[in-house]
């Protein structure tokens, strides 16, 4: 009977700790989003208040792959940004990203804030276990100009010209626009 107690007791604080360690892991990856966010963000106002929307084309074509890889270094995870309508085909989501995109759709459907939309799971990919996370981007005022249905002909032929093949467009305000995915190796 000892024994079962020891079992049970270590059992219950190694659940404890994994917990724990999941509930870190969460917060992590929540701020490395929130960083990223607010980094993408600002380089778009800096470019619309410069040279309106088609300026703004070049962030997010080479500043914002530009700021996911710091924060890749930084941390040493996979950050990255990813759509069910990608503008850009290297961001297209995984299998996982893809159910997870998904699922954030139908969790917007019930009644769900776009904001608060994050899934976090442990994983096991070609036998290596990792923390995946992801963390829904609401579709703003501003997205609305490259990404919505009203888009300028100039934003339109730089679109065409620098994303031949874009899907991201036909967005409305509050929209999911996409979302941030972070891998953790563990």
């Amino acid at each position: 009977m000892a024994k079962r107690l020891v079992c049970l007791l270590v059992f219950c604080h190694l659940g404890l700790a994994m917990a724990e360690s999941i509930e870190d892991r969460t917060a992590a990856c929540r701020r490395v989003a929130m960083e990223f966010m607010s980094a993408l963000k600002a380089e778009l106002m800096k470019a619309m208040k410069a040279g309106g929307p088609v300026h703004a084309i070049h962030v997010c074509k080479k500043i914002a792959p530009g700021i996911a890889a710091h924060k890749s270094r930084e941390t040493g995870w996979r950050v990255a940004r990813t759509s069910l309508k990608v503008r850009n085909p290297a961001n297209a989501p995984d299998a996982w990203e893809r159910n997870v995109l998904e699922s954030f759709e139908v969790r917007r459907a019930q009644g769900e804030n776009v904001k608060d939309l994050e899934h976090e799971e442990i994983v096991v990919e070609n036998g290596k276990r990792s923390f995946r996370y992801m963390k829904a981007m609401q579709t703003g005022g501003i997205c609305l100009q490259c990404h919505g249905t009203n888009i300028a002909p100039a934003v339109a032929e730089a679109l065409k010209k620098f994303y031949p093949h874009d899907q991201a467009t036909g967005f409305k305000l509050g929209d999911i626009r996409g979302a941030f995915t972070i891998t953790q190796p563990m």
